[in-house]
Parts: C-alpha cells; structure tokens; sequence
C-alpha cells in the first residue's frame, strides 16, 4: 500500500515508517510469545486426564473461569494502559505469565507437597489429583490474568503509529501474532508430548491407570496403542509448560527494550489524520476525558454491536482451539501428534485468513471492517458444517474443510479489535477494545463451560452443531451495523467542537 499519508511528515517519513515497521515487529512478535505460554494447556490437556483422569467438565470449569478473568483483566488494562508505559505494561506481563507457567509444570509436586504425597508414586491419590485440579485452576486463572496485560498496549500502540486508511492492512497482518503463537504452541508440544517423558510403558499399573482414565480397551490393539502413546511419554505434559516459559523470559525482555509508547517520545510528530480535537484544548481535564470516553465509548451503538458479536465469534473461535486436540484424538481417532499438527494447519489457515480479511477490508470495503466480518461468519460456518456434518469425507479433506473455517473465523476475530480501535479513535482505542475483550471471553467463558459439559454428556457432534448455529448469529449481528462509518475521529472532533464553544 502507498504510503501518501505519511507524505506530509516530510523529512521525519522515512524515520516514522521505520519506527512503526519496529513496532508491528516487536509488538506481534512479543503478543506470539503470549500465546505460546497460553495455547500449551490444550496440548497437555489429554496427558493430564490419561495420567490423573481429569474430566472434559473440570477442564471446562478452570478454562471458562480463566477466560472470564482475562476478559476483565483486558478491560481494567485498557484503562491502566491508555495512562500509563504500554511497552512496560506489556513486558510486566510476560514476566508475569512466564511465573505462571513455571509454577504450573510443578503443580503436581506441589499438590502432593500440600496433600502430604509421595509425588514419585506411579498411582496418585485422589486426594491428590482433587488438590491438583484446584492447583491448576489457580495457575491457570493467574495466568489469563496476567495473559490480559498483554492486547491492551498494542491497541494503545498500533492506532498511534498506522494510519487509519491503512490500520485493517498492518494490523491484520499484527493480528497474525494470535495463529504464530497459537501453532508454535501446539507444534512444539504437541513434539513434547510425543518424545519427551518418562517411558513406563512396562508398568503394569500406569498401563491400567490410562486405561481406567481414557475409558479404553487394553486388550484390543487399537486400545493399546493409544495407552502406549501415554505410557511411553508420562509427565511429559509438565515441560509443555517449562520450556514456553523460558521463551516467555526472553520476550519480556524483548519487548521492554525494543518498544516506545508513541512518536513524540522518540521526538517524530503526531501521526497525521488522527487529530482527535484534543490537542485543540488548551487545558483537558478528568472531567473532559471521561465526557469523551462517554461519547465515543459508553454511548457508541457501533462499539456496543461490535461487543455483543465478539461474543459469538469468541465461541465459534475458542469451541475449536481449546478442544480441538481432545475432539480430534477422542472422536476421529488421531494421535496426539497429528492432531496437533491439524489444530496448527487450522492456525496456519488462520494466519492467512487473518491478512486476507485486513486486505479486503481496506481495499473492497473501504476501511468498513464490520462488513467483510460479515462475509467471514458466513463463510466459517459453511466449512464447519462441511468438517461436522461430511465426516466419511477423507482424513485430508475434512482437515482442509477444518482449516478454511480457520481461515474465515480469525477474520473477525482480528478486524473487531481493528473496528473497535477506529470507531473509539486511538484516544479511547485501548478502552474500547478492553471493552469488546470482555464480551469476548464471556464467549469463550461460554464455550468452555458448554464445550466440556455438552461432549461428556451429548457427545462431540452435538458441540459442533452448536457452534455453527453460533456462527449463523454472528453473521446476522454483522449485518446489523452495514451503515456504519469507517471510523469515530468525525464524531471526535464534534465532542471537541463542542467543548470549545
């Protein structure tokens, strides 16, 4: 794309452009970095119900929590990030989630250590496996709080060094930070999973105990195999968590070091065409700023529409990621390695996807993202219905049908933030988003607690059919704002208009 916006900065253009370039690298690279210490517990969720028997529904429980506490952590970052250092924000919560994540992988020695247990026993005691679920939940739910530090300093960011006519292109492409993380994650653990551990294939008991815990036959081949799948790799689920967290060390740091909050303090001049009006007050005030936030923000009927369809996209989304790996190995009979590497097809397609939807948006729809989320719902819930409802399809094309509905789903999930972002301008855009991230993660909240509570009791299918009825109501809360204008800085300009006079 050209860059004429950016022409009238004159001789500090070439400077800005290289400074916005190191920001989108650093700031995508460093959110990947978040999920890849986020995405880990879905690949080492079948390793703790075959070793410990934790149940769809205990998982649904500690995931839904978890993503109602990151839904409200985004939103109270967004406040805390629109006043305060994004780059240190960001990187205090990497830190923070790396802890996390350390501190999950010894969950289990920590479990029995509180429980008074021997925690090289091969059997564990169900007052231990209790107290390890009850461990896990608290990490778990401190790592999502943690994990919500880390959007809200690139919404704050992005708006401040991309133009507008432009921001749906770059910030798609940031966007692809979600997938990058997101299929790194399930690569590498799934390879975990299936290389690392202690083989105690020969144990008589631990044979057992997966059998007993995966509901499986240790007398028929295909039983034995998925037992051996486990038995030769037990606790390996614990290094899903150590090794991400040392990359999550070094991304703290990367971050910290390699951002700035915006271009006047690195001396480079506001970006042009994103002049709220505010500069135009000579002396703004809490009172002014709450009144703005009220109206582009609190009282903005796109900004509300956008939230209520984040909700629908955040159960279509997270029914797939979170389960995907439990669907695949418990319904379509996959290894634990292939069924990763199908989940990372699904966020490769997504990563795709992701750019297209920002592509299109700026270049058909003329900025106007919440139209293109339209055509991607639509869409999703076309190829979910082919991967659910064809399944003698064969193995390839049912994944291929998998990952086109990754392709279309992620678009929305990209351009709401995008969307929210310009409808609030980047004086309220962290807000805004913090705003949207609530309703989303009340969806993921919903298709945790649904996914886990539906497939043990009604089985996988039932799960799907749910989310493609999902996705046909996000379309339809799409269509909804059609009108709507590309962005809110017109309606800005007339709140500070108005002050004015």
């Amino acid at each position: 794309m050209a860059n004429s916006a950016y022409d009238v900065l004159g001789a500090s253009r070439k400077r800005f452009l290289n400074w916005q370039f190191r920001t989108i690298l650093v700031s995508m690279i460093g959110y990947a970095i978040y999920y890849f210490v986020r995405k880990n517990f879905s690949l080492a969720m079948p390793g703790l119900t075959a070793q410990y028997g934790i149940s769809n529904t205990d998982f649904g429980i500690v995931i839904g929590i978890g993503s109602l506490v990151y839904g409200f952590s985004r939103f109270i970052n967004g406040f805390v990030v629109d006043r305060c250092s994004a780059r240190a924000v960001m990187a205090i919560g990497l830190l923070l989630c790396a802890l996390s994540n350390f501190a999950f992988g010894c969950g289990y020695n920590i479990s029995a250590w509180l429980v008074g247990a021997d925690p090289t026993a091969s059997q564990a005691t169900p007052d231990l496996i209790n107290m390890l679920v009850l461990v896990m939940a608290v990490t778990i739910v401190l790592n999502q709080a943690f994990q919500g530090v880390g959007y809200p300093p690139c919404a704050r960011l992005l708006p401040c060094w991309i133009h507008p006519s432009e921001l749906a292109t770059k910030m798609s492409i940031w966007n692809t930070s979600h997938s990058i993380g997101a299929a790194a994650a399930v690569v590498v653990c799934g390879y975990i999973m299936g290389s690392m551990g202690q083989d105690l294939s020969n144990n008589p008991d631990v044979i057992n105990t997966i059998a007993t815990n995966l509901k499986l036959d240790p007398s028929s081949a295909e039983g034995m195999n998925k037992i051996m799948q486990y038995a030769q790799h037990w606790g390996a689920w614990k290094w899903c968590f150590w090794l991400p967290a040392g990359f999550a060390v070094l991304g703290a740091v990367w971050i910290y070091f390699g951002l700035r909050d915006d271009p006047r303090s690195v001396g480079l001049p506001e970006l042009p065409g994103t002049n709220t009006g505010k500069s135009d007050q000579a002396k703004p005030t809490s009172s002014s700023r709450s009144a703005f936030l009220r109206v582009m923000v609190w009282t903005n009927r796109w900004i509300w529409t956008l939230c209520v369809a984040n909700v629908f996209v955040y159960v279509m989304r997270m029914g797939i990621l979170d389960w995907g790996p439990k669907f695949l190995t418990e319904a379509r009979g996959m290894t634990i390695e292939d069924a990763a590497w199908s989940v990372a097809a699904f966020e490769i397609f997504a990563i795709i996807g992701t750019i297209f939807a920002g592509w299109a948006t700026d270049h058909i729809f003329k900025g106007k993202a919440h139209r293109m989320c339209f055509i991607c719902m639509v869409a999703a819930s076309l190829f979910m219905s082919i991967f659910i409802f064809l399944p003698g399809l064969p193995m390839i094309i049912s994944i291929l049908a998998l990952a086109m509905a990754g392709f279309f789903i992620y678009g929305p999930q990209a351009l709401i933030g995008i969307a929210s972002a310009n409808q609030a301008t980047k004086e309220a855009s962290a807000t805004a988003n913090g705003l949207a991230g609530i309703f989303g993660y009340v969806g993921s909240f919903l298709s945790a607690i649904g996914v886990g509570i539906v497939a043990d009791h009604w089985g996988w299918n039932v799960v799907f059919y749910l989310i493609i009825g999902i996705g046909i109501l996000g379309a339809i809360t799409f269509i909804t704002m059609w009108a709507a204008p590309r962005d809110g800085y017109a309606r800005s300009q007339k709140f500070y208009s108005s002050k004015q006079s």
